[in-house]
């Protein structure tokens, strides 16, 4: 975003869509769609009223909306009431934070009227920011009970702090995550809640240093992070390790998709997650075969058969997995670490931490400041990523709460270019297609149904090349009312390919059937939102075409 100064009697603030976006054509579409373009500009005049105020800014968080979507969110957000408001928790943090961040870098010179609108401005983006986190923010409720259980990660914490981390968190049992990071105080917006030197980073100019460096290195495409793994299982044994109070406090077992048992990843029979966690375990299995027993065989010394079971490989794995964070080092490298402290803080879809991935070229450390406020006592979350429920329950062994806005059922779709139309179009601008909790749409109208839009205009040209949105209304009608059914239908096939839910089955169950469950259950409720918006949005055209015909 820039800013222009334009006189004394008002300034101009100007959003851009840059043309390296990868959407950018989407991106543009939708702008214009609600009246907005590439490089829209807002004039704010120091005479303004308190509530044209508030339209500038409601103009420019919108635009800022649609500047900062990534493909999941333009595919399901990309019409203009969902764009009206908040499209997710991180799209609206950024959003925010990117109008805030002009703000901040706007030039008012000595007009203490702007300066009073800049500040007017300020406050209401940072209470809309606490708006998002009250709205999707996590309760926390520390479990007293095992305060004690916690001694080793405070040992841990001040292990840390001799060693230059600085931290405003503490590490406490939270119910229903495990261990998490708690605010020893109020933090705000903007304050680093932690910092982490590059000298208590795990990165793989460790392996430098290691005995078996010189061994792995000549393995024939080997990547830096199987190095790493082979280097914990052992550096974890190492009474004399530099970071043996970090080893001590990690789990003997991760309990992630990649431990499911039989009956667990039958549990997900009838979901595309049962074939993707089988796959990944044939995957390291395949990676670990390839390199044991014959490391073991041939530098028994280096690498002791005891340290380099199977077992011990899939908890690396899962160390690595779970725990790590991809980091840009000072000489501009990306690299895959653990970062000891860093790893208590868990995620969540409406994270405070959301910008942390670059090592401060002035203090050569990791910083982790909020992108919103934090209150003393509540549990400091991060983000990992947009990732899937799939995702989380595989690499990291949990699901996440509240609606993840990433959990989406992708659908296997030709979007081939349909030579035979004759508007010489394809059937879809998007590659592939996907649904997901309708629920979250804001869009139940006829033509819309809370289905994603590039969705409906697939299946429309799919089953009418000709289609065309100002077609006569009957025509289109008619045509969705036929899309809906197939949809339908499709959906139905699937909904009983999961079969029927046992919650007796679920209360008795091990951790693994639990969690499989778990995640079957919410697979079960997306394609039911489906169907019953296929079922309420068939009603209405059902009732509009009655009208037509005249019944």
């Amino acid at each position: 975003m820039d800013v222009d100064k334009k006189n004394d009697d008002e300034f101009t603030l100007v959003m851009e869509l840059p043309e390296s976006d990868p959407f950018f054509e989407k991106k543009k579409k939708l702008l214009e769609d609600i009246g907005l373009d590439v490089e829209s500009s807002i004039c704010v005049k120091i005479s303004a009223t308190p509530d044209q105020l508030k339209e500038y800014l409601n103009e420019l968080v919108q635009r800022a909306r649609i500047i900062n979507f990534n493909e999941v969110e333009l595919y399901f957000g990309g019409d203009i009431v969902n764009v009206r408001d908040c499209n997710s928790p991180r799209n609206e943090l950024e959003a925010l934070h990117s109008v805030l961040e002009a703000i901040n870098k706007s030039v008012c010179g000595k007009n203490y009227t702007m300066k009073n609108i800049q500040q007017i401005f300020r406050e209401e983006i940072v209470h809309r920011i606490h708006e998002v986190g009250s709205k999707f923010g996590e309760d926390t409720k520390i479990v007293v009970d095992n305060i004690c259980a916690c001694d080793g990660e405070k040992d841990l914490l001040d292990w840390g702090v001799k060693n230059g981390v600085k931290t405003k968190l503490d590490i406490a049992y939270v119910e229903g995550a495990g261990r998490g990071a708690i605010a020893r105080e109020d933090l705000k917006v903007g304050d680093t809640a932690l910092e982490i030197p590059v000298s208590v980073i795990i990165s793989g100019e460790l392996l430098h240093e290691s005995d078996m460096f010189p061994i792995i290195e000549k393995i024939d495409g080997i990547s830096e992070e199987t190095m790493l793994l082979l280097w914990s299982m052992k550096e974890k044994h190492n009474k004399q390790s530099k970071f043996k109070l970090y080893f001590d406090t990690l789990p003997e077992k991760f309990n992630t998709g990649l431990s499911f048992g039989i009956d667990a990843v039958m549990a997900l029979d009838g979901t595309l997650l049962l074939e993707e966690i089988v796959q990944a375990k044939e995957h390291l299995r395949t990676q670990y075969d390839e390199l044991f027993p014959a490391l073991t065989n041939h530098y028994p010394a280096v690498f002791p058969p005891e340290l380099y079971t199977w077992e011990q490989f899939l908890w690396a794995c899962e160390l690595w997995y779970s725990n790590s964070m991809k980091v840009i080092f000072g000489d501009g490298k990306l690299r895959t670490c653990l970062i000891p402290v860093a790893g208590f803080l868990n995620h969540s879809i409406c994270p405070h931490i959301t910008h942390y991935g670059k090592i401060d070229a002035n203090t050569n450390s990791l910083r982790f400041p909020l992108s919103r406020a934090c209150h003393s006592g509540e549990q400091c979350f991060l983000s990992y990523g947009n990732l899937s429920s799939s995702h989380l329950l595989t690499f990291y062994g949990f699901l996440p709460q509240g609606d993840n806005p990433y959990d989406v059922i992708p659908l296997d779709i030709d979007v081939a270019v349909d030579e035979d139309s004759e508007v010489g179009a394809p059937t879809s601008e998007w590659s592939s297609h996907m649904v997901r909790g309708t629920w979250l749409s804001k869009n139940h109208e006829i033509f819309h149904y809370g289905l994603p839009p590039p969705l409906l205009v697939h299946l429309r040209r799919a089953r009418d090349s000709t289609w065309q949105s100002n077609a006569p209304r009957q025509e289109l009608l008619e045509t969705d009312l036929s899309v809906l059914r197939d949809v339908s239908d499709t959906f139905e096939g699937m909904l009983e390919a999961l079969g029927d839910e046992n919650q007796e089955d679920r209360k008795s169950a091990s951790w693994d059937v639990k969690l499989a469950m778990e995640f079957k259950l919410l697979q079960r409720n997306i394609i039911s939102s489906i169907l019953t918006s296929c079922s309420a949005g068939c009603e209405s055209l059902e009732s509009e075409l009655r009208k037509i015909y005249g019944l």
